[in-house]
């Protein structure tokens, strides 16, 4: 049995960059003190959710990757011997910016990097105006913790992205994640959605015999330009096992971190039980490739 203690840092973040980075610096070093060998941070963790409005300017937050915070992280990652998974806004050229995990080795360098993929444009989260589509596909980071799949926040309700991940040698699906309520939902509707968020990728572990760890934010951030009530993230970053079960939630408004052990080997026994993979019919599936069926 190969045990892997994932660390899950979820918090609050506010305008204060350098002292959101302080709490996590804070909070990745107590995983660390709880034996975690693979820490995972929230989507866009050194800021605000800066995509509830559109405003060029906010692309000054970018950075190049590798960077400021590469480094920065990097150094911690090394100190710690642990495996890092950072979610940043890279600048990759003057008018070029992504979305982007970069995924951390334990001697600082840099393993790997996933690009979101899928970009939402909805009220509150106009991220189409801030970041071009990821172009590195649906690749798998090699760490020394194992194959890791990283996924970004609106790539979660895609079954194609983690069954690609999957095929492609992913051992654990990551999903770094900034999603909550508008304010204007009523709270029952808020619930549904949140509820939804969960099952999708409870079922991404199921169809993939793959453990999943989301980490998503939480706390309050109001609407800059004040047309909206602004945003309530959700929390309830959880851990599963290759059946979908729950090894560890958090509440709604709770920060801090868990540390919780996946078993590795495990996705060997539930995929001799549950051979999806195995029955799968490639020579059926040429219509996933349209825009519709008809």
């Amino acid at each position: 049995m190969k045990i892997l203690k994932v660390g899950m840092v979820q918090q609050s973040c506010s305008a204060d960059i350098r002292s959101n980075i302080e709490k996590l610096e804070k909070n990745i070093r107590s995983c660390a003190e709880m034996g975690a060998q693979l820490v995972v941070l929230q989507e866009l963790h050194n800021s605000v959710y800066f995509c509830q409005t559109e405003n060029a300017s906010l692309c000054d937050l970018a950075e190049p990757v590798p960077g400021p915070s590469t480094e920065k992280f990097g150094a911690l990652a090394r100190e710690l011997g642990i495996v890092l998974v950072l979610s940043l806004f890279e600048r990759r050229t003057a008018g070029i910016y992504h979305n982007t995990a970069v995924v951390l080795e334990k001697d600082g360098s840099i393993a790997g990097k996933y690009r979101k993929m899928h970009i939402p444009d909805d009220p509150g989260y106009y991220e189409k105006f801030y970041f071009t589509p990821g172009d590195l596909g649906f690749m798998p980071v090699e760490t020394s913790v194992g194959t890791i799949g990283v996924l970004v926040c609106w790539d979660q309700w895609y079954p194609e992205a983690a069954r690609i991940m999957a095929l492609n040698g992913a051992q654990l699906l990551v999903y770094p994640t900034a999603i909550g309520g508008v304010a204007t939902d009523p709270a029952e509707e808020q619930e549904i959605q949140r509820n939804a968020w969960q099952l999708v990728q409870r079922g991404h572990s199921v169809a993939n015999g793959l453990p999943v760890i989301t980490v998503n934010r939480t706390g309050h951030e109001d609407d800059p330009s004040g047309v909206t009530p602004g945003l309530d993230f959700w929390g309830t970053s959880f851990a599963t096992g290759p059946q979908g079960e729950i090894l560890a939630q958090f509440g709604k408004d709770e920060e801090g971190v868990k540390v919780v052990e996946v078993d590795m080997d495990r996705t060997e026994y539930v995929r001799r039980g549950w051979p999806f993979f195995r029955d799968r019919r490639i020579d059926a599936y040429g219509d996933i490739l349209k825009r519709f069926g008809k």
